[in-house]
């Protein structure tokens, strides 16, 4: 029997149960005891969500038919968990697919949230931040964090697909949400990406350092040279971490980003943490355990990592996965846990 099935009984004479709970409602207060919620015991989290790009991508050449940037600000399709009630693909973190045809442009606005842009398919597109053209093709992430003015503008000769990501649903629990369009104005003077290119050596800029990378771009060849070279992690894999140079934190303070490259045939040490996270496959294919649910993924394909779950990933050959996570936003808060092979 749960707590709401409980008979409460009233003495003569005294407002019944269903009276007193009445009125609390209309207080706007709820008794404790009849939220189930609050009475649970988490084994595990939720489930993943899989969206294989053999079945968005003819989706994606519906929304490049049906909309247009100059009507709608951004051609974009949210991966959304059905399971959930925020519109958000994962706890803390929404992911999209964004379109831009030859020619167009995207106006520019900026926003608290933090975003980011990889590239899936395409090339000839630049994301303009804070006045700094990052140019844009398959594997290259571009950042633009909270409050940076930015736009996009193709130049190229065919379509190109990103995954957008955000921390807009931690804004929106928070409140902080705020969206500004534009025109630009106020725009901060940025250094070129030319003084943060020497290994380990970073200009001093006294208190005027941003919160977050001066880097915007984060070319492909870069990351993937980097992931070859990083030695196995924990879980038997290699990845890197987009920085920061200037800290050496993640690239934004409230998400953070990998790239993570498994070898053929081998399959990681199972790790689960209270972060969550959202994979692209950038190459390769493979299978990857969450919980009690098995994704087998190919090159393009989408996937979350909820928290609280037991999660081991298996190459069939090759593969590299960039993953972003709110991992910094709990670390932050004291709230990150992180176990491998063993019980919390």
């Amino acid at each position: 029997m749960s707590v709401t099935d409980m008979p409460i009984k009233s003495a003569p004479g005294e407002r019944s149960y269903d009276d007193i709970r009445a009125a609390w409602r209309a207080a706007n207060l709820h008794p404790l005891w009849e939220n189930a919620a609050a009475h649970r015991v988490r084994d595990g989290g939720p489930p993943p969500v899989h969206w294989p790009w053999k079945r968005i991508r003819p989706l994606v050449d519906d929304a490049m038919k049906v909309a247009t940037p100059a009507a709608i600000e951004r051609r974009v399709l949210t991966l959304t968990d059905s399971a959930g009630e925020s519109g958000a693909t994962t706890t803390n973190l929404t992911t999209a697919l964004q379109i831009l045809l030859p020619g167009e442009r995207a106006r520019p606005h900026r926003h608290t949230m933090n975003a980011l842009r990889f590239v899936i398919e395409g090339r000839g597109a630049s994301t303009i931040v804070d006045g700094k053209d990052c140019q844009m093709a398959e594997g290259d992430l571009v950042i633009t964090p909270g409050w940076t003015w930015h736009e996009h503008v193709h130049r190229g000769s065919a379509p190109i697909i990103w995954l957008d990501a955000l921390d807009a649903p931690l804004h929106r629990y928070l409140g902080t949400d705020v969206f500004e369009p534009g025109p630009t104005h106020d725009v901060p003077e940025v250094a070129d990406d030319a003084a943060y290119a020497f290994a380990n050596i970073v200009p001093e800029l006294g208190g005027d350092a941003p919160a977050f990378s001066p880097v915007f771009r984060y070319p492909w060849a870069a990351a993937r040279d980097a992931v070859r070279a990083a030695p196995k992690g924990k879980d038997g894999a290699r990845r890197v971490r987009y920085v920061n140079p200037l800290t050496g934190g993640s690239t934004m303070p409230l998400m953070d980003c990998y790239l993570m490259e498994i070898d053929k045939g081998s399959e990681t040490i199972r790790f689960r943490t209270t972060a969550n996270a959202v994979c692209l496959v950038c190459e390769g294919s493979g299978a990857t355990r969450v919980g009690e649910d098995t994704v087998s993924w190919n090159a393009h394909d989408v996937f979350s990592l909820p928290h609280g779950n037991w999660i081991t990933h298996r190459a069939n050959e090759t593969a590299t996965l960039f993953i972003v996570s709110d991992r910094d936003a709990l670390r932050r808060l004291d709230l990150l846990k992180e176990q491998y092979g063993n019980a919390f």
